[in-house]
């Protein structure tokens, strides 16, 4: 969100390439190309999502502008939404509608797009799909892509494993696991060529660096047409428009610096650089107990909380822990949907109630606040304090807050930075000058 847009993508396209600029809440352009914030008046979630929603539009447009502008007749210009946004067929029809022109095409994922074809092949553009595994691409061919084979531009498998942000883990793999990209890409194209899909590309995303790496996934009929994308190698570029303060942080992270985490909201694993933002989820969480309404089992010990002193019941070790816990400063009980106790200061509790009441329903269902997209605006089930507002900190990171305090994402190749000779010295490219570098292997 916001750390591709037109100036970036454009540039990637001018330069050659295909450049994707982000259309999730994406930023609205005047005339002279700066930014004009979005400040919510609306009272509730529902106006504060309508007015996203309407700036979401805006900014999409005048991205792809933007986009258009600066490549010229070169390359291609996709837009990149995320399904689980909110309203994201609004916001595609909404974008589409005034942009189809200045695009080339529509890369979507985090959940499963079923109607992204129905969409694209509307307004004459071809779609990508994104998918982590063949049981996903199946579902959505024999569901829908089936109907509109001949706006597929290409597949985009997306490593779960290595790629920043949002990761398409499914439940019975091992996030502590990583599997090989290779078979799970030939199952795709064996996938693809049964559907009679030879000649349609796979973009092979996440844990690229050097393409001299990937050397026996050309030519492969395994494999198929193959193309690469690159996420996080264009963070640090001049055209990028990260904060310096961001680009410096790349430049100095370890291997295993960037975490694969189950805290976002969306519910889904996202891969992030394991900051002091991270650092604190994880505290948050590990100060933690079950609790049950009445004694059962091992959960023998009273627990009383809150201004009307509730009781439950926790077991005797877990009392122990807690009562630790207050001593030390966290004396603050947030109650979860999983019935269990987490144990925060005072100021971060009025922190995440705030944050909670700010909700401004960025996602089509949102475990941190319980908004939803539905009549009702709310999941149903009880707000997680252990998660957090998304929307607030993507955007803050994206305009310069400091990065060790906010959600930063990364691919975990992201170490590469500090030993690539070609960023030493604290080099920062030009997209054009990284493009002549990729095309060298390195």
């Amino acid at each position: 969100m916001a750390v591709s847009n037109g100036i970036s993508s454009g540039a990637w396209a001018a330069a050659g390439g295909v450049g994707t600029f982000s259309a999730v809440n994406a930023d609205k352009l005047d005339a002279n190309g700066e930014i004009i914030p979005l400040v919510y008046r609306g009272q509730t979630r529902r106006e504060r999502h309508e007015e996203l929603i309407a700036y979401s539009i805006e900014g999409g447009i005048s991205q792809a502008r933007a986009a258009h502008d600066i490549a010229g007749r070169n390359g291609r210009i996709h837009m990149n939404v995320l399904w689980e946004m909110a309203a994201a067929e609004q916001v595609l029809h909404g974008v589409l509608s005034e942009a189809k022109d200045l695009v080339h095409g529509v890369t979507c994922g985090a959940g499963m797009p079923f109607r992204i074809a129905p969409i694209a092949a509307q307004y004459g553009l071809y779609y990508y799909p994104i998918v982590s595994s063949a049981r996903a691409f199946k579902a959505l061919w024999k569901r829908s892509y089936h109907k509109h084979r001949e706006w597929l531009g290409g597949v985009v498998y997306e490593d779960p494993w290595l790629a920043g942000g949002h990761n398409g883990l499914s439940n019975s793999e091992d996030p502590n696991k990583p599997g090989d990209p290779y078979p799970r890409v030939a199952a795709i194209r064996a996938l693809m060529n049964e559907f009679g899909l030879r000649e349609t590309p796979i973009f092979m995303a996440g844990g690229v660096w050097y393409l001299r790496e990937w050397q026996d996934w050309l030519d492969n009929p395994d494999i198929g047409p193959i193309a690469f994308q690159f996420g996080t190698r264009p963070l640090l570029t001049q055209e990028s428009p990260i904060s310096d303060a961001w680009k410096s942080k790349l430049l100095t992270l370890k291997e295993g610096d960037v975490f694969l985490n189950h805290f976002s909201p969306t519910g889904f694993y996202s891969s992030a650089v394991n900051n002091a933002f991270l650092h604190e989820l994880q505290q948050r969480s590990e100060r933690q107990v079950a609790y049950v309404p009445e004694p059962t089992g091992d959960h023998t010990a009273e627990f009383r909380f809150g201004v009307r002193q509730r009781i439950v019941y926790v077991t005797p070790h877990d009392k122990q822990r807690a009562e630790a816990w207050i001593a030390e400063g966290f004396g603050k009980v947030l109650t979860t949907p999983e019935s269990t106790l987490v144990f925060v200061t005072q100021d971060k509790a009025a922190e995440i109630r705030q944050e909670q009441i700010d909700c401004m329903g960025c996602l089509s269902q949102c475990r941190f606040s319980n908004w939803a997209c539905n009549e009702q605006g709310t999941t149903g089930r009880k707000a997680d304090p252990r998660s957090f507002c998304i929307q607030k900190t993507l955007q803050e990171i994206a305009h310069g807050a400091d990065p060790d305090g906010h959600l930063m994402f990364a691919g975990h190749a992201a170490y590469k930075f500090a030993n690539d000779p070609f960023y030493a010295n604290g080099r920062i490219p030009s997209v054009g000058q990284l493009i002549d570098r990729l095309l060298t292997g390195d």
